[in-house]
This record gives C-alpha cells, structure tokens and sequence, in this order.
C-alpha cells in the first residue's frame, strides 16, 4: 500500500534537484600570473624560505630531507597547500610522505581535507600531497589552537621508506592558494601578528629608561636603608660571634698548675 506513495515522494526529489542550479566545483589550485618560481627550500624554522600565495615552487632534494616554507596569512583567508614529489626510477620500496603547517607559535594546525600523508607504491613515479587549512581567525582565546594571522611554516617530509632509498634525488613542487578577501565575521582583533622573532643568537632585551624618567634621589633613598640594615646586621652578627668565642674559651679552658 505505500509502495505509491515512495515512488512519487522520490519523483519529487528528482525534479526539485533537476531543478536546482548545480553546485559549483572547487577549481585546482594554479599559480597566480607572473609569479615568480621559488627555487629553493629551507632546513628548519628559522632558515624557512619565504613564499606568498600563488606563487609556485619547484625544488630538487633528497629523500630524507626536511623542506621548510614560511607564507603570511590574513584573517578570514582560507589557505589550501598542494605539493607533488616526483621519484627517480630504482626504488626498492613503497614510501609515506607528510606535509605538516604550523603557525608562528610553532603550534601544528589540523587539516580539514586534502592527503597529508600519503604512501606513494614502490611502482609509483610520484605521489601528491594535500592540506586544506581552517579559516584564519581575527583572534582566540589563549588555550585554544585556532588559526590566527601571522606566519605559518609549511613543512614536508617523508616520514617512512626503505633504507637504501634514503638520499635518493626527488623533485619536489609546492603551492599554497588563498581564498578570502581578508575580512573575518569575528569581533575582536589581534593586537599583533604571530611573528616570531628569526633572528638567531640575539637577546630580547627591554627597552631603556629615559634620563627623565630616572630619580637618583630616589634611587639612593630606596637603596642605602637596605644596605646599611644589613651592614648592622653582620656586624652585630660578627660581635655575638666574638663574644661567643671568648666565653667559650674561658669555660673550657684547664686551669694551669703552679
């Protein structure tokens, strides 16, 4: 008896969804026009090669090897990294790549699509590598791991193979997109980019006072009652202690004999 009434329930559905305009599909990720292509890969954090979206890159390396790219990021951008590593011929074993972002607190963000960790057969000529990254927040409460605006650093890796394919030669090519015009819904704001500081071996120090702002009256005023209290105090300690002694002496000490 409902037998009817299903066929013309998914009678309806199928019209209402010819009906619909088709959903438009994400177009791949290409490099902007007349970007320049980046040549070259850092090999940590603080030797990260600098890139900006859109702008390709194409790196030969060696298998094993940590590959480093910093970019910027705006709030309410959504930034997606595609990468692809070619292999020579001769290898003897499948292989797992990783790519890997982290913001400018070195906090590693979560990737919403995209393969970030595929394993490419040992037939394979090349494997492909994805991370679609969430949307860039204008701030966040401080335990949270939301992404803020600042620097983020890509990394890529291989994270396991066969030992006689370590060192082998690989291409590698890279690109970061963004999508968003900047402006995000939050309310509030960030008082200052997550930019670490890059500069290695240098102490941060703060700033020095001005000769206004410094009172050597008061400086002294607030110096000398400590210095001469514990003045006082280690020489009273210093005559107790002598005094001490003296008695001690004399109460101990074996009367002489004529």
């Amino acid at each position: 008896m409902r037998t009817p009434l299903i066929r013309s329930g998914a009678a309806l559905v199928a019209a209402a969804a010819l009906t619909l305009p088709a959903a438009p599909a994400l177009a791949a990720p290409t490099p902007s026009p007349g970007a320049a292509t980046v040549t070259k890969a850092g090999t940590s954090f603080l030797t990260a090669t600098g890139i900006t979206a859109g702008q390709p890159v194409r790196v030969g390396a060696s298998t094993g090897d940590y590959l480093y790219w910093s970019f910027p990021a705006d709030a309410g951008q959504v930034h997606e990294i595609t990468g692809t590593v070619t292999f020579p011929k001769g290898r003897t074993g499948a292989s797992t790549w990783t790519v890997e972002v982290f913001d400018g607190l070195r906090r590693r963000q979560a990737c919403t699509a995209g393969a970030q960790t595929p394993t490419a057969a040992a037939s394979a000529t090349s494997v492909a590598l994805g991370c679609t990254l969430r949307q860039v927040r204008s701030w966040a409460e401080p335990w949270s791991a939301d992404p803020l605006p600042g620097t983020y650093y890509v990394r890529l890796s291989v994270v396991d193979l066969p030992e006689p394919d370590l060192g082998l030669p690989v291409d590698v090519e890279l690109l970061v997109s963004a999508v968003g015009d900047g402006d995000a819904p939050d309310d509030g704001e960030l008082s200052a980019p997550l930019v670490p500081n890059t500069k290695a071996g240098t102490v941060l120090t703060a700033e020095p006072a001005t000769p206004a702002e410094e009172d050597d009256e008061g400086f002294l005023d607030g110096w000398l009652p400590d210095l001469s209290s514990r003045w006082i105090w280690t020489t009273t300690g210093g005559v107790l202690a002598a005094v001490a002694g003296v008695v001690g002496f004399a109460l101990t000490r074996r009367p002489r004999r004529p």
